[in-house]
């Protein structure tokens, strides 16, 4: 695929997200938010540390207050190099000084605060000795939708990875699978996925026959046979933002039995596709999904959630899920996936990932999801 670089985000981009976390932190009654390295991190400020450390860096934001960023004095030059460093305070701290005493200077004696879900347990707990009268949420549980609606330049760029995974599966079923193992399958498609611009490949599921009955079963030794079924789910990071697509193939012609099963999955997945739209729970979209797949008789064989969120991360809320009341926002991204997974003989998933827009919804996975037969 060709194409012009994508405009990178701007200092102006992370300081107008790094206010809106902070609004959403005073709306939801904490006193502020602390940001470890990881994807909360990258969004917030594009400053992702070269490598991992025990040395604290942290992000802290206080609403009305300017954004600080506590960092190790050796990685203070890399961090100053980051994008969003112009609407940040960078404050350095030196080995053989206590990192937990300057950064409880900036966030007072009393407090909730929302922490990021991957801050060390050494670090939260030393914030905790040094601060005893706070007390601390994972971002998950006190803002889940933090990073949920995106802008329409991220939109961009998770159409943009879209489409490089649809080109991806374009070539893969054009490669012979009868006679090879899933392993060299999925190297196959990890290859793709690089040469169509990802720079990062998180997963590349190839599950046939009986395998396919596990959802999360990845790459195996297994020869691949004729007239098995194959499970491809596979996906990654193209610009710092995800792709995530499964599409069900059959190595030969298919039988009758699978080519009902797949087409259960196809009406399936349409009917949570066509769930979507603004003010709609969450939930409904799992539930439309679920209802055709439980009509059929096979409701005991869909065994997860139709969907989950995707950003600069693969797999982040919002969830499509029962009990998951989030009305949908235009701007949200998040997967439609049911699928069919019968112990010891086949499964089938077809995903796309949907945007929520004005008035519905838009798929930015465009391959068939008509069942394709492969050699």
């Amino acid at each position: 695929m060709t194409g012009t670089a994508p405009a990178p985000f701007t200092a102006d981009d992370y300081r107008t997200r790094m206010e809106r976390a902070a609004r959403a932190a005073a709306d939801a009654g904490l006193a502020g938010l602390l940001v470890a390295p990881g994807p909360d991190l990258v969004w917030l400020t594009g400053y992702a540390p070269t490598a991992e450390t025990e040395r604290l860096t942290l992000l802290v934001l206080v609403p009305g207050r300017d954004p600080v960023l506590v960092v190790p004095a050796l990685e203070a030059p890399d961090a100053a190099k980051a994008s969003g460093a112009p609407g940040l305070t960078l404050r350095d701290w030196t080995d053989g000084k206590d990192p937990y005493a300057a950064t409880a200077a900036l966030l007072g004696a009393s407090g909730r605060f929302g922490i990021s879900d991957n801050a060390w347990a050494m670090h939260l707990l030393a914030l905790q000795r040094a601060l005893p009268g706070t007390s601390y949420a994972s971002l998950t549980d006190a803002l889940p939708m933090l990073r949920a609606v995106k802008d329409a330049a991220e939109l961009q760029l998770l159409a943009a990875a879209g489409a490089a995974a649809d080109a991806a599966f374009e070539e893969i079923r054009k490669v012979r699978f009868g006679g090879r193992r899933e392993s060299e399958v999925g190297a196959d498609l990890a290859g793709l996925l690089r040469r169509f611009g990802h720079s990062q490949v998180d997963f590349t599921i190839v599950a046939s026959g009986p395998n396919g009955a596990n959802p999360h079963h990845e790459v195996g030794d297994r020869l691949i046979e004729d007239g098995d079924m194959v499970v491809l789910d596979f996906g990654g990071l193209k610009d710092g933002y995800g792709s995530d697509t499964s599409r069900t193939v059959h190595v030969g012609e298919p039988t009758e039995e699978e080519r009902r099963v797949h087409d259960l999955v196809r009406e399936a997945q349409e009917a949570g596709f066509r769930a979507v739209r603004p003010g709609v729970a969450c939930q409904e979209v799992d539930r439309a999904a679920r209802a055709v797949i439980a009509d059929a008789g096979y409701g005991e064989y869909f065994i997860h959630r139709t969907g989950h969120g995707i950003g600069v991360t693969t797999h982040e809320p919002p969830y499509m899920i029962e009990g998951e009341e989030q009305p949908l926002v235009p701007g949200m991204c998040f997967s439609v996936e049911p699928g069919v997974y019968l112990p010891g003989r086949f499964g089938v998933r077809i995903e796309d990932i949907v945007t929520v827009t004005e008035d519905g919804g838009r798929r930015l996975n465009d391959t068939t999801r008509e069942l394709v037969v492969v050699d």
